[in-house]
């Protein structure tokens, strides 16, 4: 299966520099507003950890970022695929990195860029670095160097050093194999392994799977000179002399004939489908060079259909993906205070990899994915989006740092560490890569309203190159192009789909459609006629409404209010037909939905009770259990007000209409987040803080709303839409590019 999504080097670009460069910042943990604050944060207070950690080294772990920091270091010379090119062409990359650490696992990670390519420099700088990190991450350094810098470095030094091109690979790569031989009933001690690619990875791939178990005459690895047997002279250093075979073979296709795996981190096309044919029954391929695999599972599955074949490819099923390993493997070292990170540890990571792609998959994985997943030939190794690694992988990890003597301190209580980790998990992420995977899914034909802003001609370039589906943009060709080369978007406009009554052949059923909906609202002939061809809202909703396109987007130009006037046009969006708006915050780690922030001015219990369940299926619909607090200035009765009372009257209604959602009220809003202000209430019925605020009417929802967006600079989604027939998101008039997008893939995801 082709990969559909297309990133553009402006795009890319633009990404990197917007809406500040870069892709980290820091920010402070302890607050730095007032005279005192300042007086512990530095002098004189801050002396006092000074001497306590000169006095015991190891509480360093407690007063100061050490135990939860790492370095991504690197000196450019085998970026990505790219080659050599240098410590500052490094730095994306290691910024990238950097915020998958965090991403992931939560762990604080700063790219560390080092200008050098003698081994001796890179590792001095990096020794005497070790007091500021608990971890040290090598990345993108070539071989032999990374070799030795990573031998030295974890000999000299007593924290860990990770270098992932090589161990990453080989940890998820090892977990993969692990299920693919379960599944065909073999035993890694009797396979014959091929391995192509003796580079940092593949010996790497092979040092790990020899430690689980295979036998070193039965591996067989071979270079750009063929195989690295015993004897062998040219092309050879310590490394692959250390895998030299005792072997006949002296070809890679020599080597495949009865092998039972091979694993590939080389260049395309390096296997054939001869050599394929020549295997062992039930053949394991692990083709992992990028971007193009050795072979690819199509043309695997053409000539052995019983072949497992996994990739380095997200299009593909069975990712061999290092997001799966190196966060996790450190988030376990970090939290025992590690002096390595050892095989054993890597193995554990490998196993526990393993065992959790063979558990049920929950719901939400299968959400975010758009299918059913289930452990078989085509899922041997878990989705880098599954919620349960952070607190599955770490716990595997840290125990075995415990077992083999790593560990400065050892978890006494795993089950409260693994309760500990699961609340570490920003569960915003999941929910927005869920939405995006399911967007891929539907291939939705989105219908942009309002062609002629480069803001939504953007977003609609976006959604189409990144494979969402098709963009049908609302606008006249000549201003859509103009807009588009203005925004260097100019290539783009072959590819899009420009609509409009100009150039529509549907243009009579519109009128007649709208005609038959306004002819006793006052609009006659001449006002259907301007409103069909002359509003592009309106000829975005008739569009839609006639089945011309799947969703659509729009409100970017114009206030919210305004749009949804024009689209009750077309469709049966107002507060009396049961429409809601539900508008998503995001803040540190937090999504809560507030509601109703579009439609209902004033609501009555009646409506506030519609607006709770309509907000509780878009909570459910992104993955999420709805618990859901009608917000007042009053708690459960006190103090007693006409405006309050029609919050605790809701939650009466709910209890008729029997909802199967969590709910209560009236409420402040200190106790529908705070658990310790909750637990005042021990009457309360929701059992954690509530994830949906029902507020008294819709100003008191739109200074909530912006008061989070600029004050504590909370991402803001929305308002959704819920409630009407066809999928259709309003924008606000200061959304961005990747606002606009957001609200798209909603659409496309028929959220709401």
């Amino acid at each position: 299966m082709a990969d559909k999504s297309k990133i553009t080097p402006e795009e890319a670009l633009s990404y990197h520099i917007d809406p500040i460069p870069g892709k980290y910042e820091i920010v402070a943990t302890k607050p730095m507003t007032t005279q005192r604050d300042l007086s512990l944060a530095y002098s004189p207070g801050v002396a006092v950890p000074v001497q306590a950690i000169a006095d015991a080294p190891e509480t360093a772990y407690d007063y100061t970022t050490k135990g939860n920091m790492v370095a991504v270091v690197s000196n450019g010379t085998a970026i990505l695929g790219m080659g050599n090119l240098g410590a500052l062409a490094s730095k994306p990359v290691m910024e990238g990195k950097s915020v998958l650490f965090k991403r992931f696992a939560d762990v604080n990670a700063i790219d560390i860029e080092l200008d050098s390519e003698d081994p001796e420099d890179i590792i001095k700088a990096v020794k005497l670095m070790g007091p500021t990190f608990g971890g040290i991450n090598l990345e993108d350094i070539k071989a032999p160097e990374c070799f030795i810098i990573e031998q030295r470095l974890k000999e000299e030094m007593d924290i860990p050093v990770f270098h992932d091109d090589q161990h990453g690979t080989a940890v998820i790569c090892a977990a993969g194999l692990i299920n693919a031989l379960h599944l065909t009933g073999k035993k890694l001690a009797d396979c014959r392994i091929v391995l192509n690619g003796a580079g940092a990875a593949g010996i790497a791939c092979l040092e790990l799977i020899k430690a689980m178990g295979a036998r070193h005459d039965n591996c067989i690895a071979c270079d750009t000179k063929g195989v690295i047997y015993q004897g062998r002279t040219e092309g050879m250093n310590q490394w692959k002399s250390a895998h030299a075979a005792r072997t006949d073979a002296r070809t890679l296709e020599e080597a495949m004939v009865g092998a039972d795996v091979f694993l590939g981190v080389s260049v395309k096309g390096a296997v054939t489908s001869e050599m394929l044919a020549s295997m062992a029954d039930n053949p394991v391929i692990f083709a992992m060079a990028n971007p193009d695999p050795e072979i690819t599972p199509e043309e695997a599955h053409a000539v052995r259909p019983d072949a497992i074949v996994a990739t380095g490819r997200s299009d593909y099923p069975n990712q061999v993906n290092n997001v799966l390993g190196f966060p996790y493997l450190f988030r376990g070292a970090l939290d025992i205070h590690a002096r390595a990170i050892n095989d054993e540890m890597k193995i554990a990571c490998a196993e526990a990899l393993a065992e959790l792609a063979r558990e049920d998959v929950p719901d939400e994985v299968a959400m975010a994915y758009g299918k059913k997943l289930s452990f078989g030939r085509d899922y041997i190794i878990p989705t880098p989006f599954d919620p349960r690694l952070i607190y599955t992988i770490p716990p595997a990890v840290a125990r075995a740092g415990m077992d083999t003597g790593v560990a400065r301190r050892p978890i006494v209580d795993m089950d409260a560490y693994r309760h500990n980790l699961k609340a570490r998990m920003d569960p915003t992420a999941s929910v927005l890569s869920g939405i995006a995977a399911r967007a891929k899914a539907a291939q939705a034909r989105m219908i942009f309203a309002e062609g002629d802003d480069e803001r939504v001609l953007r977003a609609a370039v976006a959604y189409q190159r990144s494979g969402y589906g098709k963009a049908l943009v609302v606008g006249r060709e000549a201003d859509v192009k103009e807009k588009l080369e203005q925004a260097g978007l100019g290539d783009a406009y072959r590819e899009l789909e420009v609509v409009n009554a100009a150039n529509t052949r549907h243009l009579e059923a519109y009128r007649s459609f709208l005609y038959q909906r306004l002819q006793r609202k006052g609009f006659d002939t001449h006002d259907i006629n301007r409103l069909a061809q002359r509003d592009r809202h309106v000829f975005s909703a008739l569009m839609l409404a006639h089945g011309h396109g799947d969703a659509l987007v729009t409100g970017a130009t114009r206030k919210s209010a305004h749009v949804l006037d024009l689209i009750n046009h077309v469709f049966d969006a107002r507060a009396e037909d049961g429409a809601v708006g539900v508008t998503a915050l995001l803040n540190k780690g937090k999504i809560v939905f507030v509601a109703d922030t579009l439609v209902h001015e004033w609501p009555e219990e009646e409506e506030l009770a519609t607006i709770a369940e309509r907000a509780a299926g878009v909570a459910r619909s992104l993955g999420l259990e709805p618990r859901v607090a009608f917000l007042s200035f009053s708690t459960f009765g006190y103090p007693i007000s006409e405006r309050a009372t029609k919050m605790h009257l809701a939650a009466r209604v709910l209890d008729r209409r029997g909802v199967d959602f969590e709910y209560d009220g009236e409420m402040t809003v200190d106790v529908a987040l705070n658990p310790a202000a909750m637990a005042k209430y021990p009457f309360c019925r929701l059992t954690g803080p509530a994830n949906i605020l029902v507020v008294p009417a819709r100003h008191s929802a739109s200074i909530s709303v912006k008061l989070m967006q600029e004050m504590a600079g909370a991402t803001v989604i929305g308002p959704i839409l819920a409630g009407v027939d066809k999928p259709i998101q309003v924008c606000s008039t200061g959304s961005t590019v990747n606002d606009i997008m957001n609200m798209a893939l909603l659409a496309a995801c028929e959220v709401g």
